[in-house]
């Protein structure tokens, strides 16, 4: 079945098809039951307690029955129809509205036919009309949720709510209609603060601790599913820390709460009436709920929030370093038990990190005193933390670790400098001979060492320096790692090589030292990564 994930806001107004609606909680019919117990006699009869063999109910008694405090957990509450009714003034309804210009409009393309037809003039003439600037305006209507955060009129929503609208309105729970305004936006986390301007102060809600969520937990969602505002359905914390592709700081909260289209912006509670959570996308396969909603932690959401509404954009925290996963094979090629941190590929020069001395080939374990389980951790960790801050990061860097200071730079501002797309400086090196070329049959790869001519062929840039791939032979070990002609093996174990008989040496050292991999830092365009390159089957001619 294929996979969707789908932004839960766009519900248009008009007319739905009629849905069916079942109760949360699941029971078994009668015949099912019944089944049940034919299926338990069938395999050998069911055990009953000692007690109950002895003494068998009469035939006219009636069954015990438990009191609900002996069905229901003692955590879970009779009814959140309390809770509903203090927090649903402060969720509200966000309807946009984007106008498309006769020009914009893009109809079916002119049929083509043959020169002379009588057809060509007339269907000119009708596409003609069709695309000219006369053309009356288009409208198109979109639904979803949001929150108030400050009683002064801040609201919080998705971006993909309001993304491209013209004209933004809010209606509130006792049915006010707002013009709203967008104070900012973030799109790596599809986020949006809006502000309303109330004759009164409005209703505000307060931030809770995702952190403190455990999977299991009550939570309620509130929004507008469908154009229905004011919906509060309940349910449990599915999961925690999803990564669903949707951006680099991706860390949802997964939850069986219905969430549907409409939905999108509209907060997640716990028991306690604390917003711990932005309903944000479904994974569906029809575009409804199938119980799998997920919800932007207010451990990330709220960081966000505060940022916007104070400089009208984010200051996140820029480290400086393109970084990839550390699988098994890159771990015991650098001596680590586990395969755990963030491998630093490349260092941006003049960055954060190349100021306090992180180097590619280290592996980012601790930053701020958190254990770096997993590479996709490290970005929003950084992104969280003040720009500005000294924080001391511990790497892992030729079989020992290190502790070293870095302080924070603003990725905003480096992106607007144009750092982001800065690698490491090569070493300018004319280097024009051109050594014998090697073929390593045993790991399935033919190296040379770099030309003038190689440097043409594979268009490398005239710094490039390190040891060119030109062949690849297909299933074996260099092409299951990816690696493909016309890319540059910089380093092998962490030490620099301009030549095949260096890679060469290495290999062999790597292998007589009884490794079973080695560890190659391989640039192609400009980008740098490391590979774990087996070795288990090395043999020199």
């Amino acid at each position: 079945m294929m996979r969707h994930f789908l932004k839960s806001h766009s519900a248009t107004r008009g007319p739905t098809e009629p849905g069916s609606i079942a109760s949360g909680r699941t029971a078994l019919r009668p015949s099912a039951l019944t089944l049940a117990l034919l299926a338990a006699i069938a395999a050998g009869g069911i055990a009953v307690p000692a007690a109950a063999q002895d003494q068998a109910p009469a035939e006219d008694e009636a069954p015990a029955e438990l009191a609900p405090e002996e069905i229901l957990p003692e955590d879970r509450p009779p009814s959140f129809a309390d809770l509903a009714q203090e927090l649903l003034p402060a969720v509200v309804n966000i309807s946009t509205t984007q106008t498309f210009g006769g020009q914009d409009f893009e109809g079916p393309e002119m049929p083509q036919f043959p020169p002379g037809s009588p057809f060509q003039e007339f269907f000119e003439e009708f596409f003609d009309r069709r695309q000219g600037p006369d053309l009356p305006q288009r409208r198109a209507t979109s639904l979803g949720s949001g929150f108030i955060v400050d009683a002064d009129g801040y609201i919080v929503t998705n971006y993909h709510v309001i993304e491209g609208a013209d004209e933004i309105t809010v209606l509130l729970h006792d049915d006010t209609n707002l013009s709203a305004e967008l104070v900012g936006h973030d799109e790596r986390t599809d986020i949006a603060v809006l502000r309303v301007e109330p004759e009164t102060p409005l209703p505000a809600i307060g931030w809770g601790s995702s952190e403190d969520m455990r999977v299991g937990d009550w939570v309620i969602a509130i929004g507008n599913p469908f154009g229905l505002g004011g919906s509060v359905t309940a349910g449990i914390i599915s999961a925690r820390a999803r990564d669903i592709n949707a951006g680099p700081y991706d860390d949802f909260i997964q939850t069986d709460a219905s969430i549907n289209r409409g939905n999108s912006g509209g907060p997640m509670f716990n028991l306690d009436g604390q917003v711990i959570g932005i309903n944000t996308a479904i994974y569906s396969p029809s575009g409804g709920s199938v119980g799998i909603g997920f919800a932007i932690p207010s451990s990330l959401a709220r960081n966000v929030v505060d940022q916007l509404i104070e400089f009208g954009r984010t200051r996140r925290g820029w480290l400086g370093v393109r970084i990839q996963s550390v699988t098994d094979d890159i771990a015991e090629g650098l001596g680590l038990e586990d395969a755990r941190g963030a491998l630093v590929a490349s260092v941006t020069p003049g960055g954060p990190a190349a100021e306090a001395g992180i180097e590619p080939g280290d592996v980012i374990v601790e930053f701020s005193e958190r254990d770096i389980e997993e590479m996709r951790t490290l970005p929003r960790i950084v992104a969280e933390t003040p720009v500005g801050s000294e924080v001391e990061v511990t790497v892992w860097r030729q079989g020992e670790l290190e502790t070293l200071t870095v302080t924070l730079g603003e990725l905003e501002a480096a992106e607007e400098a144009g750092l982001l797309a800065g690698l490491p400086d090569g070493t300018p090196e004319d280097d024009d001979a051109k050594g014998p070329e090697e073929t390593l049959e045993s790991l399935g790869m033919a190296l040379s060492n770099l030309s003038d001519d190689l440097r043409r062929r594979y268009d490398l840039p005239s710094e490039a320096d390190g040891v060119v791939v030109t062949d690849v032979a297909p299933g074996s070990a260099a092409a299951e790692r990816g690696l493909q002609p016309g890319e540059v093996i910089v380093e092998v174990g962490q030490e620099e090589v301009s030549s095949v008989e260096e890679v060469v040496t290495s290999i062999r050292e790597a292998r007589d030292a009884g490794r079973r991999s080695v560890l190659l830092l391989v640039e192609r365009e400009g980008d740098m990564r490391f590979i774990a390159l087996n070795i288990e089957g090395f043999e020199e001619r």
